[in-house]
């Protein structure tokens, strides 16, 4: 059951506003009528952490915290099949079944092609040591986020894998 009025039980689709603090969701709008976009994949949720000024703050499976206008929907609960993400595929078979193509190393392939390419045997990359590159010449390791609009809904960022600390924006609350 899906509306304004709608109990607060697992399975329903509420307004955000109408859900209370430290539940979890799932398939949440991030523009009202737009339809569910976040928190859609197999054994996800996403934490309300509570709201201000028409906005309700949202805890990301990544770890992200970000703001939603309170009008959208979301459905509460958490959606099965949690250890999906542990399946192992077993051969590269079955990762070519689902649309993968094979990841060929920059270093076999030649200077032409990729900047780690050329030499013999294990040359990787050239010249003075620099940082390394990727297949068109740009620095890898750089932050590559280009949408500087929706900063304002971006709380906190997601943690690093390397354990840097993460960014943290201006709000709009």
């Amino acid at each position: 059951m899906s509306g304004d009025k709608a109990e607060i039980k697992v399975g329903n689709a509420l307004p955000l506003k109408k859900i209370p603090a430290a539940t979890f969701v799932h398939n949440v709008e991030i523009l009202p009528g737009k339809g569910g976009t976040l928190g859609r994949s197999a054994g996800t949720f996403i934490q309300i952490q509570g709201g201000a000024k028409g906005y309700i703050q949202l805890k990301m499976p990544s770890g992200e915290v970000r703001l939603v206008r309170e009008e959208c929907y979301a459905t509460i609960g958490s959606l099965s099949n949690a250890e999906n993400k542990n399946k192992k595929l077993g051969k590269a078979g079955r990762k070519r079944k689902m649309g993968f193509r094979p990841t060929v190393r920059g270093v076999a392939m030649s200077g032409g092609t990729h900047p780690h390419g050329d030499g013999q045997g294990k040359s990787g990359r050239h010249g003075t040591g620099g940082p390394a590159k990727d297949k068109w010449g740009n620095t890898v390791g750089t932050r590559t986020r280009k949408n500087k609009r929706t900063n304002k809904f971006i709380v906190h960022r997601r943690p690093n894998k390397k354990g840097r600390k993460s960014k943290k924006y201006k709000t709009i609350i």
